[in-house]
C-alpha cells in the first residue's frame, strides 16, 4: 500500500505544528549516555517527538520496544555480553507487554534503564581487565554446559593455552580452571535456591560428567550438598 499522501500530510503537520524528532547523532547519545547514567533520559520526551499509534498505551509500548532495542545495542558495543543484555531486554519487554497503563510502562522503563546502566557500572569497574580475559569471561558464562579447557578458550581468544592462563590469572587473581568450576558451581546456586530443577539435570546442564561429580564439586566449593544447599536456601516462586 502506498502512503505518499499520508506521508505528506504527517510531514506537513510536524512542520506547521513545530513537532521536533531528535537528529539521530542526538538519539544515538541518548542510549549511549545511559550507558553511564540512566537518568538521562525520559521516555516522555521521545513520546512527544514521536507517535507510533494513537492508542497511549499501544504508543508507549512501541517506543519501550524500540527503546530496549537500542539500549541492548549499546551496551554489548560497551562490552555487555551479547546473550545477557538481549535475554534481560525481552524479560523487560514481556513485562511492559503486560502493562495497562502509560505511567506502568514508564515506570518500567526506569527500572529496566536502571539495570542496564547497574550492569554497565559492573563492567566499568572491570576495565582494567584486557580485551582477551573478558572476552573468555563472557564465553564462560554463556556456553556453562560445555566442557570449558584451557586449550579450547585459548583457541576462541586466538592465545597460546599458556599465555592465557598466565593473563588471566594476572589479572583476576583466579586460576581459568578455578573460574570455570565457580562460575558453574554459583549458576549451580541459583538453579538450587530459585528452581525446581533436579539434581541430575542441573548438573548435566552445567556441563559435569556424572551426578557424583557434580555434588562433589559443589560440596567441595560451597561446604554442603546441593541437596543441604536447597533445603536451606530455596525460595519459592508462588
Amino acid at each position: 500500500m502506498k502512503v505518499r499522501n499520508e506521508l505528506n500530510y504527517q510531514l506537513f503537520i510536524r512542520k506547521t505544528g513545530d513537532i521536533k524528532r531528535y537528529p539521530l547523532n542526538e538519539e544515538i547519545k541518548c542510549y549511549t549516555d545511559i550507558s553511564a547514567d540512566y537518568r538521562s533520559f525520559d521516555l516522555s520526551d521521545m513520546l512527544k517527538a514521536r507517535e507510533l499509534s494513537e492508542n497511549s498505551v499501544r504508543n508507549a509500548m512501541y517506543h519501550f520496544v524500540i527503546f530496549a532495542h537500542e539500549l541492548e545495542r549499546i551496551c554489548i558495543e560497551n562490552g555487555l555480553g551479547h546473550d545477557e543484555a538481549y535475554t534481560l531486554a525481552d524479560i523487560y519487554i514481556r513485562k511492559a507487554d503486560k502493562c495497562c497503563t502509560c505511567d506502568g510502562i514508564t515506570a518500567l522503563l526506569g527500572e529496566m534503564k536502571q539495570d542496564f546502566c547497574e550492569r554497565m557500572g559492573e563492567i566499568k569497574k572491570e576495565q582494567v581487565i584486557s580485551l582477551h580475559v573478558r572476552k573468555c569471561i563472557d564465553y564462560i558464562y554463556e556456553h556453562l554446559g560445555e566442557t570449558l579447557t584451557v586449550n579450547y578458550l585459548a583457541g576462541y581468544c586466538g592465545l597460546n593455552p599458556s599465555y592465557l592462563s598466565k593473563l588471566f590469572y594476572s589479572e583476576t587473581g583466579t586460576h581459568l580452571k578455578q573460574f570455570v568450576l565457580e562460575a558453574k558451581i554459583d549458576t549451580a546456586q541459583n538453579l538450587l535456591k530459585y528452581s525446581k530443577l533436579s539434581y541430575l539435570d542441573i548438573s548435566v546442564s552445567l556441563g559435569f560428567s556424572t551426578q557424583s561429580m557434580f555434588i562433589q564439586t559443589f560440596k567441595k566449593f560451597s561446604g554442603m550438598t546441593p541437596k543441604k544447599y536447597r533445603e536451606t536456601n530455596y525460595v519459592s516462586n508462588q
